[in-house]
């Protein structure tokens, strides 16, 4: 499975800010993060390390290099907390899982939690298995930095770790979403601020991604148009996307890392698809976008 038949497609939105410590106080502030994002991944190229789902497992590793960063791809428990020492920053995709998962990747969390480690986590197919959401219930006690799912994986999520509660409306449907983005609001929220209490220094975010893309830090919600629907064609749009926010993660706060990321793929997704003439080439041309797109066409992308 991955989660992969995501659209980065979205439109306009409600503001939600409040004028508490966090970037979202001052759009101009914000984008000036965000680009600075892109321009620290391009040059200081950070290591950003995935245990990932290994149907897209080469994707996710391009894609992270034509961002700018460095990619490390393992499956050992002991090999994934070692490296985690000199990388910036970790993904977990519950994608496709072998039986070792079930110990492997909350022992993993367990150390990032005691080094305070940040980690993006994306939950595919929540809610879809015994094995699964015992992994995710699992990294409750010792959550990620960052969630990025669809809007049925955030809901399924917040749910098991009771959050919010259970909605009879939303169900999990393998990894594409039945709820719309708008559905994963109030969930998102919850578990971004959930998400804060855990991390070192009290940042955390939650990126939904779907025909309205949307990224909150538990205070502030955003809104992110554009995208392809093409990401709908290939296998590990959504999976890549979490690698990529991880590398920007290694070098920004959670909730820049994961505008740029989603802004950057949304970019990247209109200019392959203008480019493409199918899922193949839409591919290729994606990867090319992640490299060639600059820190300000980025940063001056709409944000609602």
């Amino acid at each position: 499975m991955s989660d992969d038949s995501h659209m980065h497609c979205c439109n306009d939105a409600d503001h939600d800010h409040n004028d508490h410590a966090d970037p979202g106080a001052d759009l101009t502030a914000l984008r000036e993060r965000i680009a600075q994002a892109v321009r620290d991944v391009k040059a200081q190229t950070p290591l950003a390390q995935s245990f990932t789902n290994f149907v897209t497992i080469n994707l996710v590793a391009n894609a992270q290099l034509a961002a700018g960063g460095t990619a490390a791809m393992s499956f050992l428990p002991d090999d994934v907390i070692d490296t985690a020492s000199i990388s910036g920053a970790d993904y977990i995709n519950v994608g496709t899982l072998l039986p070792f998962y079930k110990d492997a990747l909350p022992q993993i969390a367990r150390a990032f939690r005691k080094t305070g480690h940040k980690w993006v986590l994306d939950p595919v197919a929540a809610g879809i298995g015994k094995t699964r959401t015992e992994i995710l219930r699992a990294f409750r006690a010792a959550p990620p930095t960052i969630v990025r799912g669809n809007a049925s994986e955030i809901i399924a999520l917040a749910t098991m770790w009771g959050l919010v509660s259970p909605d009879e409306a939303s169900r999990p449907a393998g990894v594409e979403s039945v709820d719309e983005v708008d559905a994963a609001v109030d969930a998102a929220k919850t578990l971004a601020a959930f998400l804060a209490k855990f991390a070192p220094n009290g940042q955390a975010a939650v990126a939904v991604s779907g025909k309205v893309d949307l990224v909150t830090d538990g205070e502030a919600v955003y809104r992110l148009p554009g995208g392809s629907a093409m990401m709908a064609k290939i296998t590990g749009a959504g999976c890549s996307l979490g690698g990529v926010t991880a590398t920007y993660l290694a070098v920004a706060e959670p909730l820049v890392a994961a505008l740029a990321a989603s802004l950057l793929y949304n970019r990247a997704g209109e200019i392959a698809e203008a480019k493409a003439e199918g899922p193949g080439s839409f591919q290729v041309h994606l990867l090319d976008a992640l490299w060639n797109l600059t820190p300000e066409q980025v940063a001056e992308s709409p944000i609602v």
